[in-house]
């Protein structure tokens, strides 16, 4: 943990500087996250010509490790950056953490009661879900045009996925129990990033909301992993591995600046466009392997695609349009005339 403090300084002290640091560190934190993921949880550790080695299999206490760099990142950025005054009760929270937990255990789950295109379609969809939590958590109004370039949106990134994307062989069917899972994914995750846009109400900076959610995140973390005995386990694992080590290192430092995007832009954007955010990036990250490996994108993607940035040229639009009647609603006073 000692060798990451120099990394967490530099990752601090960039965010709180420009925005041009923030967008570098979230482009190499989604490359890096990728490979890294992937290494991590497929590949074995401490092979030689005699032994295959054993693999990595608790995913738990890797998110424990990117929660505890989080909350270190979180922590040096307020200490290091002049923050607003605190004004939330640390118990509020508690709500997103737990949620946020919630979500992923129900996804999770969930993968195993349903097909692959359940799955793309529940995932791609859930900008409608988001807003009209948004209604209930922090009455928030949303115009007409937004819901339906939103709907626009999850119909086309749809249609890209299932098109494009392969569809696993050991694809399970979806059960009952199955869409119950998924419908409980979508509304704990639906609530976690409402709720966080919510508590901005408090004027207090996205480093600050990062902090107080990976507190108790780690607190839900600890408990969980104390009770199934796996901590010890995955700590014994490291030391046996110290490849291993440096990468999970690795892995939580780029999870900690891919919070600092998450929460910086729910803070000044929204729950909505930042799911908005994320969907797309799904279908970026297919049509870049299609791009990079030479996959086919058949008709149907290219529709989707195209449906995809019909809506947000019409989103552009209608937010042009929005901000030109909001200026000319705004009355001009005429000069005073001196006496």
């Amino acid at each position: 943990m000692l060798l990451a403090m120099p990394a967490l300084w530099y990752l601090a002290t960039s965010w709180c500087s420009t925005s041009g640091g923030r967008t570098t560190w979230r482009l190499v934190s989604y490359l890096t996250w990728g490979v890294l993921q992937e290494r991590v949880m497929t590949r074995s550790y401490g092979a030689t010509a005699t032994s295959p080695g054993e693999r990595f299999t608790d995913s738990q206490f890797l998110v424990l490790m990117n929660r505890v760099l989080a909350l270190m990142v979180a922590g040096l950025s307020c200490v290091l950056c002049k923050q607003p005054r605190h004004g939330a009760p640390m118990y509020r929270y508690s709500f997103a953490s737990l949620s946020n937990v919630l979500s992923s255990w129900c996804q999770y789950e969930a993968l195993k009661f349903v097909s692959f295109p359940t799955q793309v379609l529940a995932k791609a969809s859930k900008v409608i879900p988001v807003m009209l939590m948004g209604k209930l958590v922090s009455r928030r109004s949303y115009e007409h045009w937004e819901y339906l370039t939103a709907t626009l949106i999850s119909i086309g990134v749809s249609m890209f996925l299932l098109s494009s994307g392969p569809e696993p062989r050991s694809s399970p069917a979806t059960t009952l129990s199955g869409l119950i899972l998924l419908a409980g994914y979508i509304a704990f995750d639906s609530f976690t990033s409402n709720w966080q846009d919510a508590l901005f109400a408090y004027k207090m900076s996205s480093v600050q909301m990062m902090f107080g959610v990976n507190f108790f995140s780690c607190l839900f973390t600890v408990g969980s992993l104390l009770e199934q005995g796996a901590l010890l386990e995955g700590t014994r694992f490291m030391g046996r591995h110290s490849e291993f080590a440096a990468h999970a290192l690795l892995l939580s430092i780029c999870s900690a600046c891919g919070q600092l995007f998450i929460f910086y832009t729910i803070g000044q954007f929204g729950a909505a466009v930042f799911t908005i955010i994320m969907t797309l990036r799904q279908a970026f990250a297919i049509l870049l392997s299609c791009l990079l490996y030479g996959h086919t994108v058949t008709v149907v993607g290219g529709l989707g695609v195209a449906v995809v940035f019909a809506a947000l040229l019409l989103r552009v639009y209608a937010r042009g349009r929005l901000k030109q009647r909001g200026k000319k609603a705004v009355p001009v006073e005429s000069p005073v005339q001196k006496v």
